[in-house]
Formats: C-alpha cells, structure tokens, sequence
C-alpha cells in the first residue's frame, strides 16, 4: 500500500504472564511475539511502522533496533488502547492515506487476512474497516452489532450487551484500518468515562459511524486468529498453533 502506516500497541506489562519481560517480548516458540506481528506487517510492505511502547521500553526498543523501518512511540501512562493511538498523533498528523492498528501480542496474526483488508480499502476506500471474527462460542468479546441490511452499526461489549447481543457470533479481534484524517477526528472525540478511566480504540468507529462515515466490519479473519495470549495456558494454545502452522499467511 503506498503510503501506509502501520501502529502496533506494545506498551503492555501482561501481568498475568508470570514473566518480567515486557508482554510483546514473551516468547513463543522461541521469538517474541511482536515478531511474528512485525514480520507480516514487513511482507505487506508497510512504509511506516509505529510500535507504542511503555512498560520497560528501552529493552523493546533494544529487542527490535535491528529492524529498520521502525519508530518507536512512548506512552508513558497506560491510560488505555485508544490513549495509545493518542500519542501516536505528532506522527498522524504529518501522514495521508490509510493507518492499520493492530496489537504486538497476536502472534497469529495473518498476512492474508489483513491483505483482505487492505484490498477493501484500496478499492472502496471506507473511512474505517474492522477486520472481525466469526467465533463459535464468542464469550467475552465484543459483538459486532449491524442492522436490518447488514451494515455496521456498533460494537457492544460483553457486560453491555443484551440477551440478543449476546448471541450474536461475530467479534471484534482488535483490527483496525483507519483512513488517517478520519482516525484523529475520531480519536479527539474519546472520553474516559468508564469505570477504568480509560480511552478505548474500539470506541472510534461508532464515533465515525455516529457522523455518518462509512464503517466497514469485515469478517475475514481466520479462526486461529482468535487466539489471544493473556496468560501462561493461552500461551501454551498458541505456540501450539504456531507449531502446526494451521493458517496461510
């Protein structure tokens, strides 16, 4: 994509790790899982990556200095995912064109899928795309919400969704294809008032789709994709996937 930029959030400490490390620095199968994000986002030829760090940030940016085409990003505070793009905003500002946000702890993050994408954006070009999930048990994630002709309409979380919602199987995976402009008028609309005091990404396409952008859900990604590592047996599951290579990337 010509004149791409790609964020990955990496400021994360993964408390329940059992490790010291950075979590995007854990290893799996040997590599740190931000490796396995930053190789795919490599073979899509990203012209800019930025990697938000925060939690020890000197030994990511130590791990990854080797790569070029990097820019390190400080989030001093974790004040949420969306606060991660925030400070993102010096380089958003200088940037046109499309700006893919993705999280360094998806070790199984595919190449094709993201290329679907992509290619939805290239032939369309939709103000935002969410690259979803059909799950068959979807428990604890986000629903993705349309309405009677198929088109998004929200993202509803777990604890907020009602009996119907709940049933709903397609979710929201943390995917993100933003056109730039679009991202930062949505990211100056964020609030914080949630019980975490914190500012959410998945909040900015009902923003965008509240004034009247076009918001694309599209449920491309692939079932090993749903695996998310947030503790010690999740990660047992994932490098067993990455062992059995499942998924083409």
């Amino acid at each position: 994509m010509a004149d791409s930029l790609a964020i990955v959030l990496a400021a994360g400490k993964g408390t329940r790790m059992e490790s010291d490390l950075p979590k995007v620095l854990v290893p799996a199968c040997g590599r740190p899982m931000i490796d396995y994000v930053l190789d795919v986002l490599a073979r899509l030829q990203f012209n800019r990556i930025l990697v938000v760090v925060g939690f020890k940030a000197e030994l990511v940016r130590e791990t990854l200095g080797s790569r070029g085409n990097i820019e390190f990003v400080d989030q001093t505070e974790q004040l949420g995912t969306g606060h991660a793009v925030q400070v993102c905003r010096d380089q958003l500002t200088t940037h046109e064109g499309p700006v893919l946000v993705v999280t360094g702890d998806s070790p199984l993050i595919q190449e094709s899928s993201l290329r679907k994408i992509m290619h939805l954006y290239d032939d369309e070009h939709p103000h935002c795309i969410l690259g979803t999930l059909i799950k068959d048990d979807p428990t604890g994630l986000g629903r993705i919400v349309r309405d009677d002709q198929g088109q998004f309409l929200a993202i509803v979380e777990q604890k907020d969704a009602t009996g119907d919602q709940q049933r709903i199987n397609e979710v929201n995976m943390s995917t993100y294809l933003f056109e730039c402009q679009d991202l930062l008028a949505a990211l100056d609309q964020l609030r914080n008032d949630n019980n975490q005091s914190e500012y959410y990404i998945t909040d900015c396409p009902g923003i965008l789709k509240s004034i009247g952008k076009d918001v694309r859900a599209l449920p491309v990604l692939q079932p090993c994709e749903a695996s998310s590592v947030n503790n010690l047996a999740d990660l047992q599951a994932v490098e067993a996937e990455l062992r059995k290579h499942p998924c083409e990337s």
